[in-house]
């Protein structure tokens, strides 16, 4: 079963488009069993689980530890999909081995990467055929605009107009990347409008949304300009503000209550905006 594959019978199997991410920022003697309570708690109400590679990058031993709660997700509930966010991008010869270490060793079912460098620094990962490649196009962080704002003057491929460059890179990767059909494209939900702008371009492509919760990214205009055509195709993320709802003993009951609030409100707003066409 490829990812997206996966991704579509997950969301409808428990009727949510919400990613808890664990980006568990603790004690490395207390992570791996803060992640297994979080996993077991919130389980029931996710579609996926987005780990950011960097909470797990500064020791050998967290390095074991991302590998065992990856582990622990196959293993406990193998029917949702782990995305990794490496960001990675590097020259094609480095990528193939960045390719090794996400999809070998971790075994994880998507990435993200970062398109920088170029489609032949990211082909390594366009090849794995069941493996959802997410690549950034306007993310969540002000400074997304010093660059990704730039606009580019009219190109000779699509859109033939002058555009932003990640309206720009939306473009090249529905119609020159996606021959695998296994690519997404990552757009922060603090800028509504490039999520409505990129949904009309690539059609029914999934599209992961971080920035709900502590960046403050509006859920409604979310699930209101980014819906595709089938009424689910978003992997909305949010990972603080579940994973931390408490900070007591409680935290596991805390971050499940938590997920089960967000994974209704994206389903309240979708009715809603499904009532009103």
């Amino acid at each position: 079963m490829t990812f997206i594959e996966k991704l579509k019978k997950r969301q409808r199997a428990v009727n949510s488009m919400l990613c808890v991410g664990l980006d568990t920022d603790k004690d490395e003697d207390l992570v791996l069993a803060f992640n297994k309570a979080i996993i077991d708690a919130t389980a029931e109400f996710v579609c996926s689980y987005k780990i950011n590679l960097s909470f797990y990058s500064v020791s050998g031993r967290m390095q074991v530890t991302l590998k065992d709660t990856i582990d622990y997700i196959h293993g406990n509930h193998p029917g949702i999909p782990v995305i990794l966010d490496a960001k990675e991008g590097d020259t094609a010869n480095s990528a193939k081995k960045y390719v090794q270490g996400v999809f070998g060793r971790f075994e994880v079912d998507a990435a993200t990467i970062n398109p920088y460098l170029g489609q032949d620094s990211c082909q390594p990962f366009l090849d794995q055929k069941d493996k959802g490649i997410f690549i950034l196009c306007k993310t969540s962080n002000l400074g997304s605009q010093d660059f990704q704002d730039l606009v580019v003057q009219p190109p000779a491929r699509p859109p033939y107009r002058a555009c932003y460059l990640w309206e720009y890179v939306a473009f090249e990767v529905v119609n020159f990347w996606n021959k695998n059909n296994n690519c997404g494209l990552v757009i922060g939900a603090t800028y509504p409008e490039a999520l409505k702008t990129v949904r009309q371009v690539v059609g029914d492509m999934p599209i992961l949304v971080p920035g709900i919760g502590a960046q403050e990214g509006n859920l409604e205009d979310v699930v209101r300009y980014g819906l595709d055509s089938t009424g689910f195709g978003l992997i909305i993320s949010v990972s603080r503000s579940v994973i931390y709802a408490s900070s007591g003993p409680d935290f596991a009951t805390a971050a499940a209550r938590e997920a089960r609030k967000l994974r209704n409100q994206i389903n309240e707003i979708k009715a809603q905006i499904s009532g009103a066409v």
